[in-house]
């Protein structure tokens, strides 16, 4: 296999580079500066989301009637590659641009693309995706938000959301809700267009360890969604999300050296001290983790391969997402350790990724529950016995696979 850019990729990349050249003055910080006023920079991230829409270096993969670049996914790796390379961020949106939109290119209607797709990519709208409950986080399809059905056709919903990501300055919501009560839990579901700001939405935000409150609870109270709020269908919300959850977790592993999860990023503050680089412990575990990140890396060009060849997200991409923030933690720790406290410096680059990265371990779904989908749907293994009180487990095993053909 050769994993140097074709004749093609080099003369994209060229261009990527060229064009972040041009315009990396443009760019604001890739965080908030320590002070600053957090409105004035989530609306220059959003202008620099639209520069980069403008230039081609958002939503690569979209098709090209969605507004995107009709590319493939080595391309948006370039692009992922090039934007880091050039130390400015990438699109603020990456939650809608990443994960929604797909959803919705998939499973929309005509209108709902027309709609959304436009001021989604351009960084003009916002998106949180409303799945995680506190009672369903992992367990996605125990989810007991409820949507009833209006004689208007409208829905009224009800329930709570938790650990949802931007909430506080999103415009719509991507939301996973219980239809139909009656019916094995999978098939009961459907989802659902919120938009943010609507009647009986209220949204509180979770302070973290970092100091920031990135993650939110949302509540819904008596809020009224339109009919044309349905996204995939009304009782094929479990698909719908499916769809949702394997961009999740192919944007999170494919992207890891795009948002920093690199060898060398970790290397420099170590090899930076004179006693830690001739320490044998510290080389060994510096050591270990740069194999987890090449060994995602290459796992990363062999995911490129089958997307390239017309392949969809599989569940194997769960090991991605693993692989990447354990190496992230395991590399943040040892820097903690060669650092000591000027790691913890308040505004500093590690102190925040030290507080941010154990978050990540629940984002897609807990380390538990995919390394079981992945022994279940990959290696093959046999699922764990459900609980179902009442429920033959014979008839458990028949509703799963039917539910999950």
């Amino acid at each position: 296999m050769d994993l140097n850019d074709t004749p093609e990729q080099a003369a994209f990349r060229a261009r990527v580079r060229a064009w972040l050249e041009e315009h990396r003055d443009e760019a604001p910080p890739a965080r908030l500066p320590e002070g600053g006023d957090e409105a004035e920079y989530l609306a220059a991230r959003r202008a620099w989301q639209g520069r980069l829409a403008e230039g081609g270096l958002a939503g690569v993969v979209w098709p090209e009637e969605a507004g995107g670049q009709g590319l493939g996914p080595i391309e948006q790796v370039i692009v992922n590659q090039e934007i880091s390379r050039a130390g400015v961020p990438g699109i603020l949106d990456v939650i809608g641009v990443g994960m929604l939109g797909p959803t919705i290119i998939a499973h929309g209607t005509d209108e709902q693309k027309a709609r959304y797709l436009g001021p989604m990519l351009h960084g003009d709208e916002v998106w949180c995706q409303l799945f995680s409950e506190p009672a369903a986080g992992s367990d996605l399809a125990g989810v007991q938000a409820r949507a009833r059905a209006q004689a208007d056709g409208s829905w009224t919903l009800n329930g709570q959301k938790v650990w949802t990501t931007n909430a506080q300055f999103a415009s719509f919501g991507l939301l996973l809700a219980r239809t139909d009560p009656d019916v094995p839990k999978h098939k009961g579901l459907t989802m659902f267009i919120v938009p943010m700001d609507a009647p009986g939405v209220t949204v509180r935000g979770l302070r973290q360890i970092s100091g920031e409150a990135e993650f939110n609870e949302v509540f819904f109270d008596d809020a009224r969604l339109e009919p044309d709020a349905v996204v995939g269908g009304v009782g094929n919300g479990w698909g719908t999300a499916l769809t949702t959850l394997m961009f999740e977790r192919l944007t999170i592993g494919l992207g890891s050296e795009g948002l920093g999860y690199r060898p060398d990023r970790f290397a420099a503050p170590i090899a930076a001290d004179p006693q830690a680089r001739r320490d044998p412990d510290v080389r060994r575990r510096l050591g270990e983790v740069a194999v987890d990140l090449l060994a995602l890396r290459f796992t990363g060009y062999r995911t490129l391969t089958a997307l390239q060849g017309g392949q969809i997200p599989g569940p194997e991409s769960a090991l991605a997402k693993v692989t990447t923030v354990n190496a992230a933690i395991a590399a943040t720790d040892l820097i903690a350790d060669v650092l000591g406290p000027d790691a913890l410096e308040d505004g500093g680059e590690w102190a925040y990724a030290i507080s941010f990265l154990p978050g990540l371990k629940s984002a897609g779904g807990t380390e538990e529950i995919l390394r079981n989908t992945v022994g279940e749907r990959v290696l093959g293994l046999p699922s764990e016995p459900r609980l179902d009180k009442g429920v033959p487990f014979s008839e458990l095993r028949a509703r799963e696979r039917e539910v999950t053909a």
